[in-house]
């Protein structure tokens, strides 16, 4: 057992993200995402959401400071509302300025997805809650004292 790490991130999971290098980026997948079909590493995480998954990374995961998007989401198709799921994403991310979020087009995303170092495969059952984040450094800290 560790301590401060969110119980919704799987042994799996905080081990991909312990391999993820500067640049490597992650997509949180819904339910209706291919991801088996884009990418050969597939975290699942059926029975949890997004902004859960979302909220528990962002605790360990930094966003990378070095380029102007540091996350992305799929954009809708033309006739298709702007999805409720997108505010929540908004207020997740808020605490980590600056973020940026693009809006790709849906086959461009899936082919960054095949890129992307993983993908958690999630339960969500909103439409339109595919996320990729782009990982960053972590900043040196002051020293420690024993």
């Amino acid at each position: 057992m560790l301590k401060n790490i969110p119980n919704i991130l799987s042994s799996e999971l905080l081990k991909t993200l312990m391999e993820m290098g500067h640049g490597d980026e992650i997509v949180l997948a819904d339910g209706n995402f291919p991801a088996a079909s884009h990418n050969d590493r597939v975290i699942r995480a059926d029975g949890h959401g997004v902004p859960d998954l979302l909220e528990g990374i962002l605790t360990l995961l930094p966003l990378d400071t070095y380029v102007e998007k540091q996350v992305a989401v799929m954009a809708v198709v033309k006739g298709d509302p702007v999805p409720e799921i997108w505010d929540k994403f908004k207020t997740i991310l808020k605490p980590y300025k600056p973020v940026a979020i693009e809006t790709m087009e849906r086959f461009a995303f899936y082919e960054r997805a095949k890129k992307a170092y993983a993908i958690v495969a999630t339960g969500e059952t909103a439409i339109y809650a595919n996320i990729i984040l782009k990982k960053g450094v972590v900043a040196k800290s002051a020293s420690l004292t024993v």
